[in-house]
């Protein structure tokens, strides 16, 4: 293997975007696993995706176009998990769905070449300027201080909304937040992962670290580490088979979910739980 290749500016640059990617996806992603909101990532990515479209066909910055949709976007997601009689994953679905018809609305309209589109749609890592590292850098720094400052008061709303309300913590506030913070790490890894994957990247890192934890600040911590793995794993193995780097990361991502799943000791304690049950009943059943 030719080690060269890291000492181009391209590859440093893509090195440190899937580090401060992968830190960001990974901790909003903690957020979406513990809330039991799966579909807000794939929700608010089609919702970024719509947005970078709309920025395109009307000649203006794409990420600007993606983040005013990811705030559309959280504007009536929020209402309507927080008020509706849906269910979120229902509620999500009809976003989901909206903003999926939108953007193919969007492609449609566009004329002539669709590359910058489809670069969107897939991602590029590799094509990442300075630029667009002092935003992924911002908003990591935002989404991991803001942890860092409110880590009590999250994880109570998390724990239990019902119960933060009646204490008097923000529990609204923090899950607008939330909805926020999820829109802005979209965005800014946008032009990295793509918008059709990019989902992909917040959910599977948080749900490996569920695996493995029963701690929400080891969630945290593992969920970070788990994304920036992914994405120097991906970066690697794109480099190495010459294959499309979103798509090795996030398939990279999927794997590290599926070994933590197999080495889960919450799967064994499930398991041993399960097997007591099943005991007792038969122990009740041979007294009858």
């Amino acid at each position: 293997m030719d080690l060269s290749i890291f000492g181009y500016q391209f590859m440093q640059n893509a090195i440190m975007s899937a580090f401060l990617g992968g830190i960001a996806c990974g901790t909003v992603g903690v957020f979406v696993v513990l809330m039991h909101m799966p579909f807000v990532g794939v929700a608010m990515s089609h919702a970024a995706f719509a947005g970078a479209l709309l920025g395109l066909w009307l000649g203006f910055n794409p990420l600007l176009g993606a983040f005013a949709m990811c705030l559309l976007a959280a504007a009536i997601i929020g209402p309507l998990a927080d008020r509706g009689e849906l269910s979120p994953d229902t509620s999500l679905g009809i976003i989901f769905s909206l903003m999926l018809g939108v953007s193919f609305l969007f492609l449609g309209l566009m004329s002539g070449t669709k590359s910058g589109a489809l670069e969107l749609l897939w991602g590029s890592i590799l094509t990442n300027t300075r630029s667009d590292i002092i935003i992924l850098g911002v908003v990591a720094l935002l989404v991991v201080g803001l942890v860092v400052l409110f880590f009590k008061e999250i994880q109570a709303a998390v724990f239990n909304r019902s119960i933060a309300l009646a204490v008097g913590l923000p529990a609204t506030i923090i899950l607008y937040g939330v909805l926020f913070l999820t829109g802005a790490t979209i965005t800014a890894s946008l032009r990295s992962i793509g918008g059709l994957l990019i989902f992909s990247l917040i959910l599977n890192p948080a749900a490996a670290a569920y695996q493995l934890t029963y701690s929400m600040k080891r969630m945290f911590i593992l969920s970070a580490a788990f994304g920036v793995l992914s994405g120097w794993i991906g970066l690697l193995l794109s480099y190495l088979f010459d294959v499309p780097s979103g798509a090795t990361i996030v398939i990279t991502s999927s794997i590290i979910f599926m070994v933590a799943a197999i080495f889960s000791p919450k799967r064994k304690v499930k398991g041993w739980q399960k097997g007591h049950i099943i005991k007792e009943q038969s122990g009740n059943s041979s007294l009858l």
